[in-house]
């Protein structure tokens, strides 16, 4: 049975793994979007006219990527100021107590978004924008990014809840 835990937290691992190296490469495109649009309107004076619309909808593609990976690697911004004084025991409680809230919002958020996605699927809606894409292609990162997040927060308090157990 732990050899099977193993076995899917690796392969959980290889898929926020790639999929935080996504939202980097997508961040660098980005980030050279922007430069280009600037240089364009500067030098030539005319601007990419899709530029804000590509970094708008990356912005949010690139947090869901992200996110499950940066919490795996304890990067997220935390208010510790109580948390870092407690004892080890009450400390990997605490910690385990918010990674459970923590993943309840997160299935919160994912079944919302689940419910949403599919819903402009199947009234078609669109964004009112140049490309007019449908909005389920560009909702559909959130439940994603929100689901592996869940699973992480999980995993987060299930090592916490060991310390305690341990401590």
């Amino acid at each position: 049975m732990k050899r099977l835990s193993r076995i899917w937290w690796s392969i959980f691992d290889g898929i926020i793994d790639r999929l935080a190296l996504l939202g980097g490469i997508l961040l660098a495109f980005v980030m050279l979007l922007v430069v280009a649009e600037v240089i364009m309107r500067y030098l030539v004076g005319q601007s990419i006219r899709w530029e804000f619309e590509v970094t708008e909808y990356s912005l949010v593609f690139m947090t869901f990527l992200a996110t499950a990976w940066v919490l795996k690697e304890e990067g997220h911004v935390i208010l510790d100021l109580l948390v870092e004084r407690l004892r080890p025991k009450p400390k990997a409680m605490a910690n385990t107590i918010t990674s459970i809230v923590g993943a309840l919002v997160c299935l919160a958020l994912a079944w919302y978004g689940i419910s949403t996605t599919l819903e402009f699927y199947r009234l078609d809606v669109r964004q009112p924008s140049t490309f007019n894409p449908p909005s389920f292609i560009l909702y559909i990162i959130i439940p994603i990014g929100s689901f592996l997040l869940f699973l992480q927060f999980l995993r987060r308090a299930y090592n916490h809840l060991g310390i305690w157990r341990t401590s």
